[in-house]
């Protein structure tokens, strides 16, 4: 596996008008911790940590390279954007150790079209698009994929049929009964109460899918 090698400076300088000239220049201020070291101010080049994520996606590990020192294996924990351009200010990556087992969110990705869409009218609702999963950092799964072909009207899965497929040592946190995606009639989706609608869409409403295939959405993985 290709390391991904994220070049940083020690960050000496504080402060909103040193930060500006720094982004002004291709710098953004970020910072390490974690696995009981201290913290550290840092400055890395917003470009190169988009590439990186670019390459390995959301959850990659990064080796984290301060000065000529050694590497250090991290993760992108979080991050600040410009609300308009959506440009990177801000990251906070942490220190991780790569045989202990960490938790992350995984996009889910579905791949097909259900046989309950294709010859039985039905319609393919996608309720849940990311879970949390336990896991070594290298065994860390870029999404969970889903065939969803064979899905006829009234079939559905949930939490628990995902982790049937998935290899020993990643674990999906949560309720194993949790519905992933189903396949209903039209008329259950227009049905549905208004209060239901309402709790739905808080925060996120499930989307409706109607015939034609699945394509799958790209996540920008310009990141944290």
């Amino acid at each position: 596996m290709e390391k991904l090698v994220l070049e940083a400076q020690v960050r000496t300088e504080r402060g909103k008008e040193v930060s500006g000239r720094s982004r002004r220049i291709g710098i953004i201020p970020a910072v390490v911790y974690g696995d009981g070291k201290e913290t550290v101010a840092l400055a890395i080049s917003p470009k190169q940590l988009s590439d990186l994520l670019r390459a390995g996606g959301a959850n990659a590990i990064l080796q984290l390279q301060i000065g000529d020192g050694a590497t250090t294996p991290v993760m992108v924990v979080d991050h600040q954007r410009e609300p308009l351009r959506g440009n990177l200010l801000h990251v906070d990556l942490k220190r991780i150790a790569l045989d202990k087992k960490v938790h992350v969110k995984v996009r889910i990705i579905l791949t097909g079209e259900p046989r309950g869409v294709k010859t039985e009218n039905g319609v393919l609702e996608f309720v849940s698009r990311e879970l949390d999963v336990e896991c070594l950092p290298l065994d860390i799964p870029a999404m969970l994929t889903i065939a969803v072909d064979d899905l006829g009207l009234g079939d559905l899965v949930r939490v628990a049929d995902l982790q049937e497929r998935l290899e020993k040592g990643i674990r999906i946190l949560g309720d194993p009964h949790t519905v992933i995606c189903h396949v209903v009639t039209v008329k259950e989706v227009e049905e549905k109460p208004a209060e239901e609608a309402v709790v739905a869409a808080t925060p996120a409403e499930p989307e409706v899918i109607k015939k034609g295939k699945v394509v799958e959405e790209e996540e920008k993985k310009e990141k944290k």
